[in-house]
């Protein structure tokens, strides 16, 4: 990337999770000063690593907490709101309380992290914002609440792109798939098999690394993407290009 994110400071929200740990190591060796946040203690470790400067124990539902930890901050050039959760895999499962907090987990913290930065971004004439969605955003694969909250950071993507573009400032979002990170041990433990039952949805006949989704991630918020703004980019091994299963199916054909 050219040094292009030395000395400029990168915010990265979820950042001791598998994905988040993995941004902040790339933008780190690329000489960001990374100010990283999550919910869980852990992210401390991540100064200890040398992955990060600076770090924030902040719930994403808690709009006030988010202010605060982002006044903290300083200058903010880069947002990555990385951070993701789902507690309720099922419509049936999901009650009004357990909507409303994976909304508010996903995307109203996307939303009061965005808040917090823009009114900077606008003074500076520049910045931008990357936000990790899902493919879940685009269509029904499970866990609702969550899905919804990815349809809306789309949206909000969106909004941010057309609204603010005249400051200068851009905002895009990846749609991941299934990706290989520590979040998927525990559903390992009940099918050691479950990886590669999913594998064959996928036309590429695999999911998809951390560091890929880092890779696109850093693609859109550095100089070459300097003409993308409101852009939805599937980071998903191929799945939505179609039903590679079905397909299969329909036709007797294996491709």
């Amino acid at each position: 990337m050219s040094g292009q994110f030395a000395g400029k400071t990168i915010a990265i929200t979820g950042a001791a999770g598998g994905i988040g740990q993995w941004l902040c190591r790339f933008f780190s060796e690329e000489g960001a000063r990374i100010a990283a946040i999550d919910r869980s203690e852990r992210v401390h470790d991540l100064v200890a690593k040398g992955i990060a400067h600076t770090t924030a124990v902040v719930d994403l539902a808690d709009a006030a907490a988010i202010e605060v930890a982002f006044a903290g901050f300083g200058d903010v050039h880069l947002l990555i709101n990385n951070a993701g959760v789902s507690n309720h895999h099922t419509a049936a499962k999901t009650d009004p309380a357990g909507w409303a907090a994976d909304i508010a987990a996903n995307l109203n913290g996307a939303h009061a992290c965005a808040h917090a930065v823009l009114p900077q971004m606008v003074e500076r004439r520049s910045g931008s914002i990357v936000t990790v969605g899902s493919v879940n955003g685009l269509s029904a694969l499970g866990d609702p609440a969550y899905s919804a909250a990815k349809a809306g950071m789309i949206s909000l993507t969106r909004s941010i792109a057309q609204e603010y573009g005249r400051y200068g400032i851009r905002a895009n979002i990846v749609l991941p798939g299934t990706v290989r990170t520590p979040a998927w041990d525990e559903r390992k433990a009940k099918d050691p098999n479950v990886l590669k039952t999913l594998e064959r949805w996928y036309p590429l006949g695999r999911i998809v690394e951390p560091y890929e989704v880092a890779r696109v991630i850093a693609f859109l918020a550095s100089d070459a993407a300097s003409a993308i703004t409101g852009a939805a980019i599937p980071v998903d091994c191929g799945l939505t290009a179609g039903n590679i299963v079905m397909a299969r199916e329909l036709t007797l054909e294996d491709f």
